[in-house]
């Protein structure tokens, strides 16, 4: 496995409780990286040899300011891309939002902002409008992350959070799961077979929270930085005998159920949303694999 992306989840907390949230972020979540924190990642990161790219997401980075700031200093005087997801929800004018991104403008190669109906009342919001026009002014790199209504057929696949259109396919995984699945088209269980978003077995990027673990998947764990360096955990990994990413590779949602002979529903809003519910009902007998609780709800 060769991994060119490292996504850190600064915090579990967000200005916003969203409906189609993986991470179930809120205001009042728990786990924040420290400076302390980041730099070890940063570390375990470089001394793998093959990232890249580092992003800072959430939750929102930004409720974290200072630190953010610093962490990005520090990962591009490192020689990493850099880039940022937030809803900018701190962009409430275009001169609040340059103040915002000036100490960050010479240092990102991306800022990916998040708009649609489920952050704002509107799609396309006046703080991520004010956000685009304080980047283009500051020669900030721009996408946005916009994420479909369940009721929407126009909508394009993405990959993980970074959607490859105009607007993202919603997955029912984490928070969605739970608020929305009953709005979508049901699809019969056993058709569910195959993982349709993430490579599990070279995914290119992982996701790192505020306690360490790395992610495959929101949820499902491969290992904790802090407590074993990341080049062992990447050497370390098999996804043919990891007890949820095999499992899933040689038949999908479908298979984990079968194979851990789980209760289930006839149908399911899609593949997500049949693999969360397994491994909600798998969860302690794989403690350190689907975790932490914030990812649970």
């Amino acid at each position: 496995m060769k991994i060119t992306g490292l996504h850190l989840l600064m915090t579990y907390q967000c200005t916003f409780e969203c409906d189609h949230c993986f991470v179930w972020g809120n205001p009042r979540q728990s786990g924040v990286m420290t400076l302390q924190d980041i730099r070890k990642i940063l570390t375990q990161a470089q001394a793998l040899g093959t990232v890249k790219s580092i992003y800072f997401e959430g939750g929102e980075p930004f409720l974290y300011y200072a630190v953010l700031v610093q962490a990005v200093r520090e990962a591009a005087r490192m020689g990493f891309d850099v880039g940022l997801v937030s809803n900018a929800y701190w962009a409430t004018s275009l001169e609040d939002a340059i103040e915002w991104l000036k100490p960050l403008s010479r240092l990102i190669q991306d800022l990916t902002v998040s708009s649609d109906l489920f952050h704002y009342d509107v799609a396309i919001s006046q703080q991520s409008r004010n956000a685009a026009a304080a980047a283009q002014l500051l020669g900030i790199p721009l996408g946005t992350i916009s994420i479909a209504q369940p009721e929407s057929l126009e909508h394009t696949d993405a990959i993980g959070q970074i959607p490859t259109g105009d607007e993202a396919t919603l997955m029912y995984r984490g928070r969605a799961a739970v608020n929305l699945a009953y709005k979508a088209s049901p699809q019969p269980w056993d058709t569910l077979v195959k993982c349709p978003y993430e490579n599990l077995r070279d995914p290119g990027r992982l996701h790192v929270d505020p306690l360490g673990y790395l992610h495959i998947c929101q949820g499902i764990a491969i290992g904790n930085l802090f407590e074993e360096p990341l080049e062992q955990i990447i050497a370390r990994y098999d996804p043919k005998k990891h007890p949820i990413c095999g499992v899933l590779l040689s038949g999908g949602p479908v298979e984990l159920v079968r194979r851990y002979d789980l209760a289930h529903r006839l149908e399911y809003a899609d593949a997500c949303h049949l693999c969360y519910e397994g491994r909600i009902a798998l969860r302690n007998r794989f403690p350190d694999i689907l975790t932490p609780d914030q990812m649970y709800g």
